[in-house]
């Protein structure tokens, strides 16, 4: 587990052993003040964050260690035009690990090209967040003894929902889930991830009315209306305030059923709904701390070798996405897998052959560095 980019980075027998240890510190947190004494954080936050932000932090300082955080980076050298790689492999001098948030959709995989320390995804752009999926699944986990066979729920925006993205690809790693997917028509789930349902021949339906699905559901996994995702105000307000889950809503609903939300939620919830004691959400905010302090023990504990193979790297495509971090950081190599871009997962368009191919090789510190 040399870097943390995505939920598939972990092996079904990593990530027992990670809630083992999550469970453990849980239990016992004393016996855990210690264990990351000496040892630093950096947590590089080029978005808003409230909770990822604040329990990374939270979560290395009751290891024992420090942190140092950028949460505006019109105060750093980013403003001056500081490349990502410069910023990663600058911080990797001072930090043992780094936290990443970051508003391009790959740019996780892109700092670990050139990161000297482990790299955690904290968010990035509305692809993926692997930590906020190791907090759901250790709060379903916790709350409900286990995640096979589960009938779960995801309501809101699925198209930009990062969270959800994650979740869903998680989740059908376990045998006999299944998913009711909710959402306005313009707002469904991105096409790689519809691609990976119907690759790994996962049982999902979709659905636009909230109200039919909650007496059939196990987890009902609310999430906000992005309007930063949006191009546009006028587009985001069409779709705002589509499903409120309400006490009413909640009535038609299962005894067991366990509500949860990333947060921040806007108006999907409304407040009546948190004296439910099926409203999980806040629960689910304080499990990722302790989630998150297993996650840091973990790549703080394991020996410094070198990363494996990209298969993938390589190719003579261009991703079309504009949201991709391949369109912010240009000297980026073109890395491909399965004839979509290895950094956001959206479809490659082709290009003419480069005269550069990209190359790869390991600096002292046992790093992949790509150049072209």
């Amino acid at each position: 587990m040399r870097h943390f980019i995505d939920f598939s980075d972990l092996t079904p027998a990593e990530w027992t052993e990670l809630y083992r240890r999550f469970d453990d510190i849980l239990r016992r947190p004393a016996d855990y003040r210690e264990c990351a004494r000496g040892r630093v954080l950096g947590a590089l936050f080029y978005e808003p964050s409230t909770r990822t932000s604040f329990s990374f932090q939270v979560a290395m300082q009751r290891l024992g260690g420090s942190v140092f955080a950028m949460s505006e980076p019109g105060s750093t050298s980013v403003s001056k035009g500081e490349s990502l790689k410069d910023t990663i492999i600058m911080c990797s001098g001072y930090a043992d690990v780094i936290a990443l948030r970051h508003p391009c959709e790959g740019a996780a995989l892109a700092a670990s090209l050139y990161a000297r320390v482990p790299v955690i995804n904290a968010g990035d752009g509305g692809h993926m967040h692997p930590t906020q999926t190791l907090a759901d699944l250790a709060t379903i986990t916790r709350l409900r003894g286990g995640l096979d066979g589960l009938r779960i729920g995801f309501c809101g925006d699925l198209k930009h929902g990062r969270t959800v993205h994650s979740l869903i690809c998680a989740l059908s790693r376990f045998p006999g889930v299944s998913f009711r997917l909710i959402s306005p028509p313009a707002l469904t789930i991105p096409d790689y991830l519809r691609a990976f349902l119907h690759a790994r021949g996962q049982r999902y339906t979709e659905a636009t009315e909230l109200d039919t699905a909650m007496p059939q559901l196990d987890v009902l996994y609310m999430t906000r209306i992005q309007q930063e995702r949006f191009p546009s105000r006028e587009e985001y307000e069409e779709h705002r305030g589509v499903y409120v889950l309400t006490a009413a809503k909640m009535r038609t609903a299962r005894p067991d059923l366990l509500v949860m939300h990333p947060l921040p939620r806007v108006d999907e919830i409304h407040p009546e709904v948190d004296e439910d004691p099926r409203a999980v959400y806040f629960e689910q905010a304080r499990l990722g701390m302790y989630v998150r302090m297993a996650l840091l023990l973990g790549l703080l504990s394991e020996p410094a070798g070198a990363l494996p193979d990209l298969a993938y790297r390589g190719g003579a495509r261009l991703c079309a996405n504009p949201r991709c971090v391949t369109a912010r950081e240009a000297y980026l190599p073109p890395l491909e897998k399965e004839g979509r871009c290895a950094y956001c997962d959206a479809r490659l368009r082709i290009s003419p052959p480069s005269d550069t191919p990209a190359k790869c090789h390991q600096n002292d510190a046992g790093t992949q560095i790509f150049s072209c």
